[in-house]
């Protein structure tokens, strides 16, 4: 399995690895890369830009590795459109009590900021049949998580019919 690190305007948090959770670019690049048409899908949100860099996808693709994207609903809706063979899975805390909890610890949004993530959050748990899978990630039990993903390769490969995903780059 191959994880897909997406790119990002957003400032780079403490813990987090430049290339490894994400490709952190300034805004200027970031439009270069939609202009020279090298993301799958890319969006605004919170204020800052993402998006998935379609040549890794691609690269995996034509090797037959399974990969990893981790996008938001509306980058999963985009991918979805292009992709409509690949499997999608939605990850969810065990409450709204946990994901509120999770966002204070980060100390990253202001109230505001977290009102608006968890009035988001709200509203992307009704698109939940977009998705093939649900898994619950439950703090200090990644792995369990893990296995669930794991669960998930293995039942899509043991499938009677595979799924045939391909990209195209333009």
């Amino acid at each position: 399995v191959e994880f897909i690190t997406t790119v990002t305007t957003r400032p780079q948090r403490a813990r987090e690895k430049n290339n490894v959770d994400y490709h952190f670019v300034s805004r200027e690049s970031f439009q270069r890369m939609i202009e020279n048409k090298e993301l799958l899908e890319w969006a605004n949100v919170y204020g800052n830009w993402y998006g998935v860099p379609k040549q890794p996808v691609k690269q995996a693709l034509d090797k037959g590795r399974d990969i990893i994207v981790k996008v938001d609903i509306q980058g999963a809706a985009t991918i979805k459109k292009i992709l409509p063979q690949a499997v999608f899975i939605f990850f969810v805390p065990p409450s709204r009590e946990e994901l509120v909890t999770r966002l204070k610890q980060r100390h990253t949004e202001s109230s505001f900021d977290l009102a608006l993530r968890i009035k988001t959050a709200e509203e992307e748990i009704k698109q939940l049949p977009l998705f093939d899978y649900v898994v619950v990630n439950k703090r200090d039990e990644i792995d369990l998580a893990v296995s669930a993903i794991e669960a998930i390769i293995t039942a899509e490969k043991c499938r009677v019919t595979p799924r045939e995903i391909s990209l195209s780059v333009d």
